[in-house]
């Protein structure tokens, strides 16, 4: 079978040198109760298959593996107890697979937990292959959609979705910083942000995005070169400040995050590329009644939310580039080298 693999751990990086297209990759397994078997048209990086590449701590994993979060797949066949209408459908994914969670006698209420999560791509081999079988809860139909776009859509939205409106409760109209635009997290946060008629300022390390970014909406753009830009973002606002700071970038960015916001915003975060060991300031967190949030993924209830926007055209990925998956070692590549705006695209048909 096709497929897409890393061929070995990369603990430092890069990993684009362990990327193999290969024809020989064993077979899937039919699909289990609950389960679809889909083949694949399309596949989108993101940042987890560097993660992937690299290892991740807490997680054992093993090499060759498959990674792959993102797809536009046909349902080929089911599994027990799966209506034989999903067949033939075209569709996309959620990766993230929720536990059943263990009762122990000393646990507190629910109200008090969030969903421990899997991830298919990351604690299972996932979707750069040409079959995989997943969830049938997790898949949502596409109908005639864009396969590009589908498989570029999924876990990017979801995680800036989640982040964004679900657990951030951002309202139409207010305003947003979100840091490091180019990635698919930080693309899609501009998209729903706009989506919500919100003004929107974004930084960059690079002028050339900024310059992309306000062709997609952005309203302002701050080049970032390693300073703190806060009184620039606060400037824009006549010196109130955002109401919610959009941050996947971590410890680079985080302190001039907090000292943009507005008195009772929102600090979001769903990633730390630059590391997670941020020097804050928690002063302005207590007197200004900021709100810190850290989000992963997001639920199949969100992601059902996101494909009917999707399938509307209300919301549409940016799609950077589109590659033969052949060519996965220069796709890994655009990934871990920054050069992308959007999402990264493997073609499997």
């Amino acid at each position: 079978m096709k497929a897409v693999i890393i061929s070995e751990q990369a603990p430092k990086g890069p990993v684009a040198p362990t990327i193999r297209a290969v024809e020989d990759w064993p077979d899937t397994e039919p699909p289990q109760p609950g389960e679809a078997l889909l083949r694949t048209e399309y596949s989108a990086l993101n940042h987890m298959d560097l993660w992937v590449g690299m290892g991740i701590p807490g997680v054992e994993l093993t090499y060759p593996r498959v990674s792959g979060c993102d797809v536009c797949a046909v349902v080929e066949a089911v599994g027990e107890g799966v209506d034989p209408a999903w067949k033939g459908r075209r569709v996309m994914m959620n990766a993230s697979v929720m536990l059943e969670p263990a009762d122990r006698p000393d646990d507190p209420p629910d109200s008090t937990f969030i969903p421990d999560l899997q991830l298919i791509g990351e604690h299972h081999h996932g979707a750069h292959r040409e079959r995989f079988t997943a969830p049938v809860s997790n898949l949502a139909p596409i109908g005639d959609a864009d396969g590009a776009e589908a498989a570029a859509f999924g876990l990017t939205f979801l995680t800036a979705y989640s982040m964004m409106v679900t657990k951030g409760d951002l309202r139409p109209g207010q305003s947003v910083l979100i840091t490091g635009i180019g990635g698919g997290v930080s693309t899609a946060a501009l998209r729903i942000a706009k989506w919500l008629g919100c003004p929107v300022v974004v930084t960059s390390r690079h002028q050339w995005k900024l310059d992309k970014a306000k062709e997609m909406g952005a309203d302002h753009g701050v080049l970032d070169k390693g300073e703190d830009w806060s009184r620039d973002v606060r400037t824009w606002t006549n010196k109130r400040g955002v109401d919610m700071a959009v941050d996947t970038v971590g410890k680079a960015t985080h302190l001039a995050c907090i000292k943009s916001l507005a008195r009772g915003g929102a600090y979001v975060t769903a990633g730390a590329t630059t590391g997670p060991d941020a020097t804050t300031d928690l002063a302005r967190i207590f007197w200004n009644q900021l709100r810190v949030i850290g989000s992963t993924m997001g639920s199949n209830a969100e992601f059902r939310e996101l494909a009917s926007l999707f399938r509307a055209g209300a919301l549409r990925p940016v799609v950077d580039s589109i590659h033969d998956w052949r060519e996965a070692p220069a796709a890994w590549k655009r990934l871990e080298e920054g050069e992308q705006l959007g999402k990264i695209v493997l073609k499997w048909t």
